[in-house]
């Protein structure tokens, strides 16, 4: 299977597992705006490539996968998701398979108020969400909610400028400040993720790993607990018939007063993918079954065990400079 991963960025382990579930049966090619992301190392190819807004970017992309035959293509960052969706015509016209949702589901995935207002729409579970200042006051007024209140970025990734506000003077100085943030009702209860494959013949959910995160950084959670829950995998099994996955996702949850509540899903591998693999969850294999095999995955969703954990550190890649520049291939 030749595979490429756009914007590879740090996920490095998740290139070596890979290597370690296909050994020499994979061909990994790996795409970053910049000749100092660490990933690059782990790869058997590597472009240099623009940023995803330029206008050479997805023409230089779909070359890459003509002259690396490539398979399937992903990317690790969520502003390029949609842009993999709108282009995926293109992409299947050559072979390759898009390893992104479609185009609509795509869009709602990186809107966080426009998912709110569908996830609503449809009967699904989910944190109360206000895209203005108007529409938050009136329900506050209204005794519908209170303070403390959370804020974060419509758009976006990370955690990046999301924080607690524990006063009306403070939210009305806030949204007045940046009109891009959306008010959300503070959830209390616990707070979990399931990493998700999507079958991309079957487009069934095939595989669901639930974590508990004992802690977190910006970006997301680097200590997890895997659990099971058979509320929890119908919920996620329910919620995900309303959309049009493509791979592997990763989905943000709350449990709160003895109910799930589905918060963010960020369609790609997820940052701590790496904890459902090391239990045994092999999205890796299931996207050689479909791509290079051309048959479907047999459900397993909760196959795996609990109390199994995960603590994620940091390492280091060293290199001297004319490698890295070397290691980067002119399209």
């Amino acid at each position: 299977m030749n595979i490429l991963f756009c914007s590879v960025g740090r996920r490095c382990d998740l290139l070596k597992d890979f290597r370690n579930t296909l050994g020499d049966k994979v061909h990994i090619v790996v795409t970053d705006n910049s000749h100092f992301a660490p990933a690059l190392a782990f790869a058997d190819k590597s472009y240099q490539v623009p940023l995803i807004t330029d206008k050479d970017y997805i023409p230089m992309i779909l070359d890459i996968c003509r002259k690396e035959k490539i398979d399937a293509v992903t990317t690790l960052i969520d502003p390029e998701i949609a842009i993999l969706a709108e282009h995926r015509a293109e992409f299947t016209a050559i072979g390759v398979e898009v390893l992104a949702p479609y185009m609509e589901t795509a869009k709602l995935c990186f809107d966080k108020y426009e998912m709110y207002k569908y996830l609503t729409e449809k009967g699904i579970n989910t944190v109360r969400t206000f895209g203005n200042m108007a529409d938050f006051k009136t329900a506050f007024e209204a005794g519908e909610i209170s303070f403390p209140v959370f804020v974060k970025p419509r758009t976006g990734s990370g955690s990046v400028g999301a924080r607690k506000v524990e006063t009306l003077e403070l939210l009305e100085e806030l949204m007045a400040r940046d009109e891009s943030l959306i008010i959300q009702e503070l959830m209390t209860g616990k707070d979990m993720d399931a990493d998700i494959y999507v079958d991309t013949i079957s487009h069934e959910t095939i595989a669901v790993f639930s974590k508990k995160k004992i802690s977190t950084t910006i970006g997301g959670a680097n200590k997890t607990i895997s659990f099971k829950d058979q509320a929890l995998f119908d919920f996620v099994t329910k919620a995900l018939k309303v959309f049009e996955f493509n791979g592997p996702l990763d989905m943000d949850l709350f449990y709160q007063d003895g109910q799930y509540y589905l918060s963010e899903i960020n369609p790609r591998f997820g940052g701590a993918y790496l904890h459902a693999y090391g239990a045994g969850v092999d999205f890796i294999s299931f996207i050689y079954n479909n791509v290079v095999e051309k048959k479907e995955n047999k459900p397993c969703i909760g196959e795996y065990d609990e109390d199994v954990v995960m603590m994620m550190y940091d390492s280091v890649v060293i290199d001297t400079l004319s490698n890295l520049k070397e290691r980067m291939k002119e399209i």
